[in-house]
Parts: structure tokens; sequence; C-alpha cells
């Protein structure tokens, strides 16, 4: 990554990392914290057959956390909301472009495939949640579900950490919103209808492109697109707000398809859209072009000048002004086709930010041998 006007050397290796089947990252890039560095190197003991090219199958490690805190407060004026849970670290869909992998350097672990392969679940995430909505401090606001990683990637399915913290928030009648690319959400439509109902949920549902030969590749244990069309449509006959989150958009590679994804989704019942462009974080810079070199050499150069244009000369800029739109004569053009297509499809006409917070029950946790009290006629918000 530079910081500087001028393109770097050697950006693109003539032979790049061979990619892993199932797997975004085609490197393990180290965390910027690590203080030593290490470099594999063959020393004809562990030498693979001369006639296999395939790198070896990476098998996904799921490690029990136990966290000392749930909720994340931010103050950031570009994001929509002010209270984040993620009852994972790390995620198995393994998008190459996930903003959240350098926080796997938090770790001492990678960025790259680590990220996607070492997933740490925060196994009293319920009870910690429960127990900050019991504290007569608390005060409720909306609370945004798996935004850094996805509330409902493969470990989901057995270990319901996620299903848990639903229950907990609707139990409370607490208002949350949730973004996701998993078709696991439909496992939880007997505790979000009821709750959207209500006024107490609304889902997002992010679809790049309805390429599944790109989409393989760029999110690899993600849903396919066309199954996440599928997720709208059941989530909005449902009766459950469901919008489209187009993040990111890639130019050349995901960005002549955004017309497209906006018709599908309208097609399929989703009344609200949003759209994020490709953003390149410390070391997602390098995974992303180790990816394009991979599986896009003819337009890798044409992808990054591109990107450049946007971001003023540079790989990234973390300005709130300008991170999730870009600027310049492209990004105009692209915030131009996008509100073009959506008034020409319907929508963005219902208010997509309001959440009823005025049902919300307070419930102390029980004492030794006593049943827990339901404060809500003291406590009503």
């Amino acid at each position: 990554m530079t910081d500087s006007d001028s393109q770097p050397v050697n950006e693109f290796p003539i032979a790049p990392p061979a990619p892993r089947k199932g797997r975004g990252a085609v490197t393990n890039l180290q965390g910027r914290y690590e203080v030593d560095q290490r470099e594999a190197i063959d020393d004809g003991w562990l030498s693979l057959a001369e006639d296999d090219d395939e790198p070896k199958v990476l098998r996904t490690q799921v490690f029990e956390e136990r966290a000392k805190t749930i909720l994340t407060r931010n103050a950031s004026p570009d994001i929509p909301f002010g209270v984040s849970l993620n009852p994972y670290r790390g995620c198995e869909h393994g998008c190459i472009y996930c903003f959240a992998r350098p926080t796997h350097s938090y770790l001492g672990l990678s960025p790259g495939l680590d990220f996607e392969s070492r997933i740490y679940a925060k196994v009293n995430a319920p009870e910690l949640l429960e127990r900050e909505l019991s504290k007569k401090s608390y005060v409720p606001e909306p609370i945004a579900l798996g935004v850094n990683t996805d509330a409902w990637q493969p470990a989901e399915r057995d270990l319901q950490l996620t299903r848990r913290v639903i229950e907990v928030l609707s139990e409370r009648h607490h208002p949350f919103a949730a973004i996701t690319k998993s078709s696991l959400i439909e496992r939880d439509l007997d505790l979000l209808a009821p709750m959207a109902a209500r006024g107490q949920f609304m889902a997002a549902i992010t679809i790049t492109t309805l390429d599944a030969g790109i989409a393989r590749t760029l999110e690899p244990r993600a849903a396919t697109p066309s199954r996440r069309l599928r997720t709208i449509r059941t989530l909005s006959e449902a009766g459950i707000p469901v919008g489209v989150s187009i993040a990111p958009v890639i130019p050349f590679v995901t960005e002549p398809d955004m017309e497209r994804v906006l018709e599908a989704c309208a097609e399929a019942g989703a009344s609200n859209a949003s759209y994020i462009v490709l953003r390149l974080p410390w070391e997602v810079a390098p995974l992303f072009k180790d990816w394009l070199a991979a599986y896009f050499p003819d337009r890798a150069e044409r992808v990054m000048g591109r990107v450049r244009d946007m971001r003023g000369g540079k790989d990234y800029d973390s300005s709130f002004s300008t991170r999730m739109k870009g600027e310049g004569l492209w990004a105009d053009l692209l915030k131009q086709r996008f509100h073009k297509a959506v008034r020409r499809l319907g929508l963005n006409r219902r208010d997509r930010g309001i959440l009823d917070m005025s049902h919300f029950r307070r419930i102390e946790p029980p004492r030794a041998g006593q049943p827990a009290r339901n404060d809500s006629q003291l406590d009503l918000f």
C-alpha cells in the first residue's frame, strides 16, 4: 500500500500465489503488530508431490472465547448506528474485501487465511447482553447485529449464539437491525417476524453481484447470490422490512452489475437499498491485490487505478466524509447511477431507520431463589 500518488513497484506479481478452493484470501499475510517476520521455505522434508499443484485443504477451527464486554459503541458520523454486537471474531465466509480482516491482527493472527479459518465464538455473549440490558443505567437504543463479522456464519448453525442473543432481545422487546449474507437467518423467523410486527426489527442482505462465478471467489463460503435473493423474498413475505446492501462496489468487477442487483432485489421484495465503494484499510489492500492478481490479472491495474481515482490517488482514504462513497468524477457518476435506479425501482420510499423503542422491558436478573422481576411498568422508554 502506498500513500503517494505514484504507482507502486511490482504491485502485481507475475506468478501470484495459488488460490485455495473455498477460501477468499490467497495468502496468510502477517498482521501489522507481529514483531517476528516469518518466511516459508522448502527444506525437502515436507515437499508436496511434483504433480500436486493444489494447496493443502485448510480446515476451519472454532475457538471458544469468554468476552469481557459485548456491546461496542461508536460515534462515527458516517455510520447509521451507535451500538453494535458481534457474537464472533473472524468470519468463515472469507470475503476478500472485508474491512474487519485487520482486527485479527489484534489477536496476533493473520488478516488473511487466519481470519476466515480461525473463528472465535464469544460463548458468553447472550449472558453478557442480558446483564447489560438489566442495568439501571442502561439507556436503550437500536443495536446493529453482525456488522463486523456475519452473525449467521457457518459456526452459528451448531453454536446458536446469535439465536440466543435474539431471544434476549425479543424477551425484552429491544429493537435491533441485522445485516447478513447468510440464508441461515431464515431459521430465526419465529423470533424475527413478531419483532418486526412490533416495529423492533429490520434486516439487510448484502449482495455484491449476481454473477455466481465471481461471488464464488469473492465471498466463497457465503450463500450464493440467487440464494440471497430467495432470503430477501422469504423475509419480505414474513413482514420483515428488508433492504439490500451493495457492498462493496468494485470497479470493473462488480460495478457493472449494480443496476441488475437493484432490479433483482426490488423484484424479490426489498424496500431499501444502499451501497459502499471498495474500502482497503490496512492489510486489506495487499490481500485484495493478491486476489486480483490470482483471479483478474487482465484488469488488475485498471481496478486499482480506478480505486485510486476515488481515493485521492491512494489505495484508501479513511476520511469520514468520503470513505464510504469515495470522491471525484467516477464516484459522482456511480452515485448518479445508483440514485437513478433507486428512483426508477421505487426503493427507499420508506424510512428504514425508525425502530420502536417505547416497549423496552428491563428485566432484573433473579437473585438466589427468586424469579426474575419485570420492571417494564417502572422503566418504560
